[in-house]
């Protein structure tokens, strides 16, 4: 049994010393990434499919039009700053979708592969191009900055060792499934994502302000929103037992990343 132990142990070493590092655009943060594009947007897509076949897309014209104005004016924008940068492998397997859905949560995600998802419950509090912006661009960072692969990763290296281990130096899709579906909180709340780490959601605030900047979206609306998203919350868990920031702290957070990321905007 130690024998075996250690086995792993070593596979598990060696698989960290030689995945593929990345590093966020902007941020420049470190990260480890085992996964390779091409079976992250293969599993999203899988899930995306699954998502949408529950779902019934929104009839608002409104919502569906403003959400859609906005995805697109921020993808472009991202998509010129990374091409002048040297950033392009954040845009690796990114297939930009926007869709509204018929629900009533306080809800929107994107997937790893830049589908992008609105819940009819958040359209009342991102009334605006620019609210709908604020969501938009954090959520098109968790993207761009790779947090799912990450995520998984991290589910490989802290979960059941051995069979996560196998999923990765395996060719069994079915475990690769399974490792996604625990990362992003699928299967019996199917389209309800997982939190992510207060790490990463921290950089998606981040990330998210500076390229809502990079569209010529007002960044100021942002503390305002998150003020609003935390008064519609009743029993919320304190912020050591939560993966997601407080709200006090985000804000924070967020005021203090507003000077940096007014740098991005476009010259008037």
């Amino acid at each position: 049994m130690k024998t075996i132990t250690s086995r792993i142990l070593v596979i598990a070493t060696t698989i960290v010393l030689v995945a593929a590092c990345g590093q966020v655009m902007i941020t420049g943060r470190k990260q480890m990434l085992l996964f390779s594009q091409g079976e992250i947007t293969s599993l999203s897509n899988q899930a995306y499919t699954e998502i949408m076949g529950q779902s019934k897309l929104s009839s608002n014209t409104r919502h569906v039009r403003m959400v859609r104005e906005v995805g697109q004016n921020i993808t472009s924008a991202v998509e010129r700053y990374v091409k002048a940068n040297g950033f392009e492998s954040s845009l690796e397997g990114m297939e930009w979708k926007f869709d509204v859905v018929e629900s009533d949560q306080v809800n929107a995600f994107c997937l790893p592969n830049g589908n992008i998802v609105f819940y009819e419950g958040i359209m009342p509090i991102t009334s605006t191009p620019d609210l709908v912006a604020v969501v938009m661009g954090h959520e098109i960072a968790h993207a761009l900055a790779k947090h799912g692969n990450e995520r998984m990763s991290q589910e490989v290296l802290v979960g059941a060792v051995g069979q996560a281990i196998s999923a990765y130096i395996g060719t069994e899709d079915q475990k690769k499934q399974a490792i996604f579906q625990v990362a992003f909180g699928l299967g019996s709340q199917l389209g309800v994502m997982l939190p992510y780490s207060r790490k990463h959601e921290y950089e998606a605030d981040r990330l998210g302000l500076i390229i809502m900047a990079m569209a010529g979206y007002d960044i100021n609306v942002a503390p305002g929103f998150w003020e609003k998203m935390s008064a519609g919350k009743s029993g919320a868990p304190m912020e050591f037992f939560s993966t997601h920031p407080s709200d006090a702290n985000r804000i924070k957070n967020i005021m203090a990343v507003l000077p940096e990321a007014a740098k991005y905007a476009p010259a008037k």
